[in-house]
């Protein structure tokens, strides 16, 4: 098997190749990202799609029950008996009402890919799937990773419920930075069991001090720059091409933060388009938060492309300098998505060009608004993932995207991650107790006397 599997740098001037047992942050001789590569000649694959839609049949079998592992064929870097799993990826392309949404597309040309519904509550659950596969493979015990909550969450679920061969627990150890980590999700990481460190700075400077932690402690680092966790994430795009009966949508929308999900879709459909299970690829449109728009920034502004691996890399190390000269920090109600040097930014340059895709930003007031509307659909979800709604509402008014064309928006996390920016927003006040301005969907609770007259003039049966 680890013949047919390796690491790669994604550098084209570089491509250096290591063993895929090796635990590598970044390319060791450029210093650059890596992919998990397969020699596809060499590995099975599928003879119909209908191949992975028959596992549903077996959901007695946790291997066929996972919505990762499922498609074991498609990210196939380790043996059966090793893979780590606890019923992650049962998530299903919805088809959401678009009159209720008030959105200028088509009826039944939208459809929300909801990964709320994953045992942490995120889409997170994907990626630890596969990066806890090869933790235990490797007898990593120490297990960390730096969070705006979703990973940490995710992470610490996992390792409380992960044993090395030899029987021994894991240990997940959390990296916050002072205040910025919605309860709900830094809840889960203390429930679970991790010890959570919260550090004196933001995500970014938690991200700093982690890979300084990781080479003097050996903790295996299970951000998204661990390519692992992107194998586990590709399989969000195999679940809408299995809700579509594998026939791909005209355009996919995700938040964008650290731009693991758009660096795993893009390497999703390169590879599905190498072996031929795709007719067509889509493209994407990541939606940036306005308050941590980096990859927004250095797109659209400045005209960063990945331009076959030679991107600009000095325009972005200038780009970062400014950042840090004039202070700037990232800023959004949407903190799963609150992060100013995305790790992945490579990566998802990449992804762009496969997929022809877009870049946008969002303020948080129309962040909000949009997951008050999905939520009246009865999906309720967490800020960050409203951006992709919001991201669809602005590129279909500037006819980026056309009202007939068929769109994914990815949900990234359930409403329960943040339910302080849910109850701020009905309430009518801003962070802090300030109060805000009137919201179009805003649903307060009316205070009544303790009176059944009173209570059914409220109602409006009096």
């Amino acid at each position: 098997m680890t013949e047919s599997v390796f690491l790669r740098c994604i550098d084209p001037g570089c491509h250096a190749t290591l063993d895929v047992d090796s635990v590598v942050h970044g390319c060791p001789l450029c210093g650059g990202l890596v992919d998990v590569a397969y020699d596809w000649d060499r590995l099975p694959t599928p003879g119909a799609i209908t191949f992975f839609a028959e596992r549903w049949g077996g959901r007695g079998r946790p291997l066929d029950l996972s919505g990762v592992w499922r498609f074991r064929e498609l990210l196939p870097f380790a043996r059966e008996e090793e893979l780590v799993t606890i019923g992650e990826g049962q998530t299903l392309l919805q088809t959401p009402d678009v009159r209720s949404l008030d959105l200028d597309l088509m009826p039944g040309r939208l459809g929300f890919q909801y990964e709320g519904l994953n045992p942490s509550g995120s889409f997170k659950d994907n990626g630890m799937a596969a990066a806890f596969t090869m933790a235990r493979r490797l007898g990593r015990r120490l297990v960390a990773c730096a969070s705006t909550g979703n990973t940490s969450a995710s992470m610490a679920m996992y390792a409380s419920l992960t044993r090395l061969p030899d029987g021994r627990p894991m240990r997940g150890i959390v990296f916050v930075g002072s205040g910025k980590i919605a309860l709900g999700k830094l809840s889960q990481a203390l429930d679970y069991g991790a010890q959570t460190l919260q550090v004196d700075g933001d995500f970014d400077a938690c991200m700093r001090r982690i890979r300084e932690a990781s080479d003097r402690l050996g903790l295996y680092l299970m951000n998204s720059v661990n390519p692992f966790r992107l194998e586990g994430q590709k399989t969000i795009m195999y679940r809408v091409l299995e809700g579509m009966s594998w026939e791909a949508p005209d355009w996919i929308v995700v938040p964008g933060g650290n731009l693991g999900n758009t660096s795993a879709f893009g390497k999703a459909f390169m590879e599905l388009q190498m072996l031929g299970l795709v007719s067509h690829i889509p493209r994407l449109a990541v939606v940036n938060a306005a308050g941590a728009d980096t990859l927004c920034a250095l797109f659209n502004d400045h005209g960063l492309r990945w331009n076959g691996g030679e991107w600009d890399r000095e325009c972005v190390t200038a780009f970062y300098g400014k950042m840090d000269g004039a202070g700037v920090k990232a800023s959004t109600i949407a903190t799963a998505i609150e992060i100013a040097r995305p790790v992945n930014l490579a990566k998802a340059l990449r992804s762009l060009d496969v997929m022809n895709g877009v870049v946008c930003r969002v303020t948080d007031d129309a962040i909000l608004e949009e997951k008050a509307r999905i939520g009246r659909t009865g999906f309720g979800c967490e800020p960050a993932s409203a951006a992709s709604l919001a991201g669809l509402r602005q590129l279909l008014s500037k006819g980026v995207i056309d009202r007939g064309s068929r769109v994914v928006c990815i949900l990234t996390g359930h409403a329960l991650k943040d339910p302080d920016a849910t109850v701020m927003y009905h309430m009518g006040r801003e962070e802090g107790g300030a109060a805000a301005p009137p919201r179009r969907f805003s649903n307060s609770p009316v205070r009544v006397a303790d009176d059944p007259d009173a209570i059914c003039r409220a109602i409006g049966q009096d």
